[in-house]
C-alpha cells in the first residue's frame, strides 16, 4: 500500500493540555520502522515549524496514540503512545502520556472499538508503554460521545465534558520500581532529590536548590539557557541512578522543581520536558510528583504538612493554573505501595478524515 497516494485515516483530538493524532493500528504499517517513518512525515518532522505536516511546532502537539483491540483479559483496547520530535526525526515509546490518554476512550468509541453505553461509558485501557491499565469514564448520552461540558482545566480555553482517568499498576512504569534508586532521597550534582516513577519517571528537587523561587514564568525559564543546560546535565545524572542509562535522546526522566504554593494550591511546580520548561505539567508527571511528596523523608514532603487529611485530592499549581490529582500511598510497607491514583481531564475531537504524509526526502 502506498500511503503517500492513499493517505491514512486519522483523527486529531485535544487530550488534556496536549494535542495529537489518534490512529487505529490496523490502518498503519505493521513494521515499526515503516510506521514511524509514516508518522514523522504526517507530523512534518523534522522541521522546527512542522510547516508541512500536522504538528504544532511543540512537543505538546507532536504526539501520537495508536490503538488496537486488546487480547488481554478485562481490557478493552491497547494504547501505544509515541512522542515525536519536532526539529529532530525521533520517535520515542519510552513513556506514557496522561494527557493524550484522555482522548483514547472517546476515540475508541468513535471508531467502534468499544461500544458506547447509554449515558456514560468506561473504557479499560492497557497503556502498552508501561503495561499498566487505566480506566477512562466519560459521558455518552444516547450512545454518542459528548465533548461539550462545564469542566474547565488550566491551559485550555473554555470548558468541556469530564474524562475521569483512574490508574492501576503504574508503579515503575518505565523503571520497574516506584523508587527506581531504591531510596526515598538521593543526591545528584550536590542537590537533594527524590526519584519516583508512578506512571512517569520524574526527579523531584526544591526550586531553591537551583537558585529559583519556583514561581518563575514559563518565558523566564525558557530564556535562561544556563539553567536549561544545567537541568539537562542534572537529569542525565539522575537517570543513571535510576537505571535508565543514557537518556540524552530520551524525553524521560522529567525534572520537576517544587516550591510552596502561592495561588491557593498545595504545591507549586515547574517541570521540564525534558529540558524545555513545560507550560503546565503532565498528568502522569503530576501524579508521580504527589506520590513522591507523600513519602516521609522525600524531597518536598515538608510541604505536605498543611495538606488536609480528610481528602486524597491535591491541587498542583503550575505556570498556567492548577491540576487536581487524587493519590493514596501506603507508606507503612516496604517498599511503599500506591493504593490509587487518578485525575480529571477533558478532550475534544478536532477533525476526523484522511491525512496525507509529505514525500520522503
Amino acid at each position: 500500500m502506498s500511503y503517500d497516494d492513499t493517505g491514512v485515516r486519522c483523527t486529531m483530538l485535544r487530550g488534556g493540555t496536549s494535542r495529537g493524532l489518534y490512529l487505529d493500528a490496523r490502518d498503519l504499517p505493521a513494521d515499526p520502522a515503516e510506521r514511524n517513518d509514516l508518522l514523522l512525515r504526517l507530523m512534518g518532522t523534522p522541521d522546527p515549524r512542522q510547516i508541512d505536516g500536522l504538528g504544532g511546532a511543540t512537543t505538546l502537539t507532536s504526539k501520537v496514540a495508536v490503538l488496537s483491540p486488546s487480547d488481554h483479559p478485562d481490557v478493552d483496547v491497547d494504547y501505544l503512545f509515541l512522542q515525536l520530535g519536532v526539529d529532530e526525526a525521533t520517535v520515542s515509546d519510552r513513556q506514557n502520556c496522561g494527557n493524550i490518554l484522555a482522548g483514547v476512550g472517546p476515540f475508541a468509541v468513535e471508531r467502534g472499538l468499544v461500544p458506547a453505553g447509554d449515558g456514560e461509558t468506561s473504557v479499560r485501557i492497557r497503556m502498552v508503554n508501561s503495561d499498566s491499565v487505566a480506566v477512562a469514564t466519560f459521558p455518552t448520552p444516547g450512545g454518542r460521545v459528548e465533548y461539550r461540558g462545564d469542566v474547565e482545566i488550566a491551559g485550555v480555553p473554555g470548558t468541556a465534558a469530564p474524562v475521569v482517568l483512574a490508574f492501576t499498576d503504574t508503579e515503575g512504569s518505565a523503571t520497574g520500581a516506584l523508587l527506581p534508586t531504591g531510596h526515598v532521597r538521593d543526591t545528584v550534582e550536590g542537590i537533594e532529590v527524590t526519584c519516583v516513577d508512578n506512571g512517569m519517571p520524574v526527579v523531584l528537587a526544591r526550586a531553591d536548590s537551583f537558585g529559583l523561587t519556583g514561581h518563575e514564568s514559563h518565558e523566564d525559564l525558557a530564556a535562561d539557557a544556563a539553567l536549561l543546560e544545567r537541568v539537562d546535565a542534572f537529569r542525565r545524572k539522575a537517570a543513571e541512578l535510576m537505571g535508565m542509562g543514557d537518556v540524552s535522546a530520551s524525553s524521560v526522566p522529567k525534572t520537576v522543581l517544587l516550591a510552596a504554593p502561592r495561588d491557593g494550591g498545595q504545591v507549586c511546580t515547574r517541570s521540564f520536558i525534558p529540558v524545555q520548561p513545560h507550560t503546565s505539567i503532565g498528568v502522569l508527571g503530576a501524579v508521580s510528583v504527589v506520590t513522591g511528596m507523600l513519602l516521609p523523608g522525600a524531597v518536598g514532603h515538608e510541604l505536605t504538612a498543611g495538606w488536609p487529611r480528610d481528602t486524597s485530592q491535591v491541587d498542583v499549581e503550575h505556570p498556567t493554573g492548577h491540576l487536581l490529582v487524587d493519590v493514596v500511598v501506603d507508606d507503612s510497607v516496604t517498599p511503599p505501595r500506591v493504593v490509587r491514583s487518578g485525575v480529571v481531564r477533558t478532550a475534544r475531537k478536532l477533525f476526523d478524515g484522511t491525512a496525507f504524509p509529505r514525500a520522503r526526502t
